[in-house]
């Protein structure tokens, strides 16, 4: 404070600031950054997003399309897109560019129709943008696309800016939106940065799909690990070169073969995600049957080793009335049958109980013919449940009697008194084997020879995912329109948050857990009470236009009457 008096004091006062401006602006343009005073730092970006854009090798570009005329809500967006590619910018030592525009401005409507069909082509969905006039009575919608292409030289990544919950208020869907910006842009910078992919195997030997109900789940695969099919009965596992296994709706029952290798590839570290259907039911059968039928046990005989490492699949189906629809005879007319589409409680629409980044602000995710899980007690295994049912459920055990109108009066309405019944589970800790206490020396050589490795009673840290649905991961196929995205409904035409949830679940066991963490980023929705601000519209009116002018005219009248009387003295 003296050393600043003595400067102000000098007749040399106004060079010495200049010089100071001169070292301020020299020492900012080698530092970058803001003062984040927010209580969730919503403006501070994490350690991983800055390893990563300073190590980045190679130009990124961003094309973002959220421009033009926008709601407020959109304008919001917009602003905070901007501001993280700024930081983007910064911190990536200008290896990152972007540019936000309207896409087809200044072209003609047959050239805008031809770049919009594009933009769907590459994933990037259209949204009907409602904007209210001035008179804030009348709303016009505009199309737009809120979503950005992130490209390097050879490859090119799709971000849908977009993120929240189906049936959600605008206000709530832009604001989880904002808080996954990080984590989305992270996430295509990575996929088309990373030289080196781990390998994924696909469990095959058990009658599991390899038609193209799976058709999008390989997609998936191919594009962002290296893929292979392996035949248990025959394929080795080693958890050193195979980083995760995927077991997917298998059919027949798992011999003893086949399960001592899975459970000494988790021994050894590795990591398995079980899409599990634990009895036999599918809508096919009711349109094909035209009547009930029993839901049986598929006999997988893997019910010992998945409650060793900490779940039970139970022998039921579970029914939630916030579910998917069907197409339903509800009557005739004129001879014809008439059709509906309703609630069909056998696929219900399952969301995140907890707050783990891999379900994290999902939307929801379509199951079809699910059962529920129990955890069970396992020393030394956290558990979370990653998905489950919504507050309206039921379970009905084995034999369960499938019906098309499961739903019949008020009786069967008050037995859904069930809520938030697991689907799927996120095992993380050291497993211990199921076969731990059960071998003999020369069973233990034969294990040897079956996996290539010496026989292990306890694993290494490592985790699990299972999930009882299989067909979570599957897509349908239609006559019209082939290969549907995975979960996609045929007669809802929305697209579930299947695939959101199946690529979070990869990238959280073997892909960066740095950007993974991002996805815990939180925005605190602040709102005000929209009812009481436009009954008090006026006088904010007035104190936010009004009292600054009126501030500023009392200071300068008060400034001239001390001036007169100054000089008048």
């Amino acid at each position: 404070m003296l050393f600043i008096n003595k400067i102000l004091k000098s007749k040399w006062w106004l060079l010495w600031l200049l010089l100071l401006s001169v070292i301020i602006i020299v020492i900012r343009s080698y530092q970058f950054g803001k003062l984040d005073l927010t209580q969730e730092k919503r403006y501070t970006l994490s350690t991983a997003t800055k390893e990563m854009l300073g190590n980045l090798k190679e130009d990124i570009e961003v094309e973002v399309f959220l421009d033009g005329e926008l709601s407020s809500g959109f304008k919001k967006l917009k602003i905070a897109t901007k501001e993280l590619l700024d930081e983007y910018r910064d911190y990536s030592k200008g290896k990152l560019h972007f540019i936000i525009h309207k896409p087809g401005e200044g072209l003609s409507d047959s050239a805008k129709l031809n770049l919009y069909d594009s933009l769907v082509r590459l994933g990037i969905k259209p949204f009907n943008n409602q904007i209210k006039e001035k008179d804030e009575e009348t709303q016009t919608e505009r199309l737009i696309f809120p979503a950005a292409l992130v490209k390097t030289n050879e490859k090119m990544y799709a971000v849908d800016l977009m993120s929240g919950k189906s049936g959600f208020d605008e206000e709530s869907t832009l604001n989880n939106s904002e808080a996954l910006l990080e984590f989305k842009f992270d996430d295509a910078i990575d996929k088309l940065t990373k030289t080196e992919f781990p390998i994924v195997a696909y469990a095959a030997g058990n009658d599991e799909p390899l038609n193209p109900s799976v058709r999008n789940l390989f997609d998936i695969m191919r594009n962002n690990y290296r893929f292979a099919v392996l035949d248990l009965n025959i394929g080795v596992l080693n958890a050193d070169t195979i980083k995760a296994l995927l077991i997917v709706k298998p059919s027949k029952a798992f011999t003893e073969q086949e399960k001592i290798k899975v459970d000494q590839y988790v021994m050894q570290g590795g990591k398995v995600i079980w899409f599990i259907d634990k009895l036999e039911a599918s809508f096919d059968s009711l349109v094909r049957k035209k009547s009930d039928f029993v839901a049986y046990d598929k006999g997988l005989n893997l019910d010992d080793i998945l409650f060793k490492y900490g779940v039970r699949i139970n022998p039921d189906l579970l029914q939630d009335l916030n579910c998917a629809r069907q197409p339903l005879v509800v009557g005739s007319s004129g001879g014809k049958p008439q059709i509906e589409r309703v609630p069909f409680p056998y696929y219900p629409l399952l969301t995140s109980p907890s707050n783990h980044p891999i379900s994290k602000n999902l939307d929801f995710v379509l199951s079809v013919f699910p059962s529920s899980i129990d955890t069970v007690k396992s020393t030394g295994i956290n558990k979370t449940i990653l998905l489950s049912s919504d507050t309206s459920s039921r379970t009905l055990g084995t034999p369960a009697m499938v019906s098309l109108q499961s739903v019949a009066n008020e009786d069967d309405l008050k037995s859904f008194n069930k809520s938030h019944v697991p689907v799927a589970v996120l095992l993380e800790g050291k497993f211990n084997s199921l076969y731990a206490n059960r071998f003999t020396t020369e069973m233990k050589d034969s294990v040897e020879r079956l996996t290539g490795s010496a026989f292990l009673s306890a694993s290494k840290p490592t985790q699990q995912i299972i999930v009882s649905d299989g067909d979570l991961v599957t897509n349908v196929i239609t006559e019209s329109k082939g290969t549907l995205p995975m979960g996609t409904q045929q007669f809802e035409e929305y697209t579930f948050a299947n695939k959101d949830f199946f690529i979070n679940c990869m990238d959280y066991l073997v892909g960066n857990a740095g950007i993974m963490q991002t996805r815990n980023k939180e925005i605190t929705l602040r709102l005000l009470n929209k009812s009481k601000l436009q009954e008090t519209k006026t006088l904010w009116q007035i104190i936010n236009i009004g009292l600054p002018v009126l501030l500023v005219a009392v200071l300068g009248l008060t400034l001239q009457w001390q001036r007169r009387k100054k000089f008048a003295a």
